[in-house]
This record gives C-alpha cells, structure tokens and sequence, in this order.
C-alpha cells in the first residue's frame, strides 16, 4: 500500500511542499512508494509554487482508512489531522512545531522535530548528500517553503540554518531571493476571491486557553490595506465560523510582511481581553497595531490570555 505523506489542515505553503518533498524522497531514493496529499485547498502562495514550478497539485483527502501508512509533515497535532489518524499506520513525523501529544501509533517510528523556522530546513538536512539528485522543480518548492515560513527571514523563528540553506538552494536554482519572494508574497496578498469566512480559516489553528477554545488565524501580506478594508464584514463572519467549528472566539491577525508589525481585529469584549492581556496593548477601537508581532507559533499562541 503506497504511503500517503500530508501535512495539517488548511494547508499553507509548507504543508503542501514539504509533503511533495518527501515523497519525492521516499519514491527515488529510498524505495517506498509514496504519495503527497492535502487535508484541504492550498492557498493562494502555495498555489503560485505549484504553478511557478510546475508541480502537479496533490491529491486532496478528508480522511485515512485503518491501516494506511502515512507520514506526517508540519504538525503533531491531532487537532489539525484527519480525525482517524490515530487508526492509521504512521510510519514517521517530521516537524517544527512543539510536541502537542495525542497521537498514537502502531510501533516505533521515525521522528524528527527541530526548532528550526520550516519542516522544509528539515527534510534538507535529512537528506544530506541525496539532495544532488534532486530535480530542480523539488528544489523549488523547498526553497519557496523556506521563504514562506520565515517571511523572507524576516520571522522571528528564523534560525541561522533556515537562512543558509535557503541561499544555498537559491544560489543553485539561480534565484534570486528578493524578487522570488516578492512574487510569492504578491500571490499571497491577493485574497479578492476569498470569502470572509474562507479568510478566517484560510491559515488557522485551534487552541485552547484557560478554558476556552481559540481559532488564531493569520494573514500574512504586503498589502494589509486590502484586508483591513473587509475588517467589518470579517467582525460580522467570525461567530458563525465560531460556532460552526466549535471555538469561542475567533481571532484574527493581519500581518504586515514588509512593516514587520500585526493587526488585530477587535470585534467584542473577549478579544479586547485577550489583546490587552496578551500583548500588553491598549484597545480603544475594534482593531489595535502589534509592533513587532509576526510569528502566530512564536509570539502569539505561547502569549495567549484571557
């Protein structure tokens, strides 16, 4: 049975490369046959990967039957995993983010958790000499994942590692960082086709806090204006997507790639809370300016009150 490799739900650019990266691997150079899957539509930079590097968009899935052998990339959560995953045959994880707990598997498996910036930096370093074999349309989506998670190094969960490895791929593709990432950015901000509530769950995560339970969206862009400007009709969609998907609150920020600062929108009493016990802010209106803030894994979740 071939090996399905996917990463968390609402996939972002790391969860859909770095899930082609590794079957990649599995398939020519180790042997197993494998397969890249999403828990869900890419975005729209990871979109622009595919396309940019002519990469076919992998298969989309909702579910693993008992048994499947699967690696799991770009989270540890079971919360952001199909709800059998536990009956599935995981086979490795390979991931960047805290150890959550919850999962379960048949036997003793491979795991490779760094504090590194991207599951990307990762799979680069685990592959080691392999990595002269690698097509340069692989390559690509290594080096986009790199820029993405680290925001062109601009992301505090940027590691010396991530930076030099990311040059290192930039320098064989004959990429230049600036432009590319522009580009990719670009791709990202243009959410005009999106719904509020597809924006609100388009790079999300669930979590608990003191007893409530938090959906932390984040839209990182060059042009803060174009979602700002939907602040209203955002406010007005969050407690149906709340309700619907089983959170008290919704929180959303809009990070400013190039300004290095987030917006948070403000829409009731719990989120004004949270802001100014979180991030030691002053609200006065239904959105506050975060200087500084940029990484929802490094500065966000673990400061999160009520």
């Amino acid at each position: 049975m071939s090996t399905l490799v996917f990463g968390h739900k609402s996939p972002d650019t790391d969860s859909t490369g770095s899930p082609i990266i590794w079957a990649w691997y599995l398939n020519n150079i180790k042997g197993v046959e494998a397969a890249p899957a999403l828990l869900g539509e890419p975005n729209t930079e990871a979109l622009f990967m595919l396309d940019h590097w002519k990469l076919d968009k992998p298969q989309i899935i909702d579910g693993v039957a008992a048994d499947q052998p699967v690696v799991i990339v770009d989270t540890n959560n079971p919360a952001e995993l199909p709800a059998g995953i536990n009956d599935a045959d995981i086979t490795a994880i390979i991931d960047h983010h805290k150890l959550v707990g919850g999962l379960e598997t048949k036997g003793p498996i491979d795991i490779r958790i760094e504090p590194l910036a991207c599951t990307a930096t990762i799979m680069y370093k685990m592959i080691g000499d392999d990595m002269a074999q690698m097509p340069a349309e692989i390559k690509g989506a290594m080096l986009t994942c790199i820029l993405s998670d680290t925001l062109e190094f601009r992301s505090p969960t940027t590691t010396p590692e991530d930076t030099a490895i990311a040059q290192t791929l930039a320098k064989d593709l004959g990429i230049e960082i600036p432009a590319y990432a522009a580009a990719m950015f670009a791709a990202k901000s243009d959410v005009s086709s999106f719904s509020e509530a597809e924006l609100l769950r388009m790079d999300s995560k669930e979590y608990a806090v003191d007893g409530k339970q938090f959906r932390v969206s984040v839209l990182e862009t060059t042009s803060p204006g174009s979602v700002l400007d939907r602040k209203d009709a955002l406010m007005a969609a969050m407690p149906g997507v709340a309700t619907q998907d089983g959170a008290d609150q919704v929180l959303l920020f809009v990070v400013d790639i190039l300004n290095e600062e987030a917006t948070m929108l403000i829409p009731n009493a719990l989120s004004k809370s949270v802001a100014e016990k979180s991030f030691g802010a002053t609200v006065t209106g239904d959105t506050v300016v975060l200087p500084g803030i940029m990484s929802r894994k490094k500065q966000i979740i673990p400061n999160l009150k009520v």
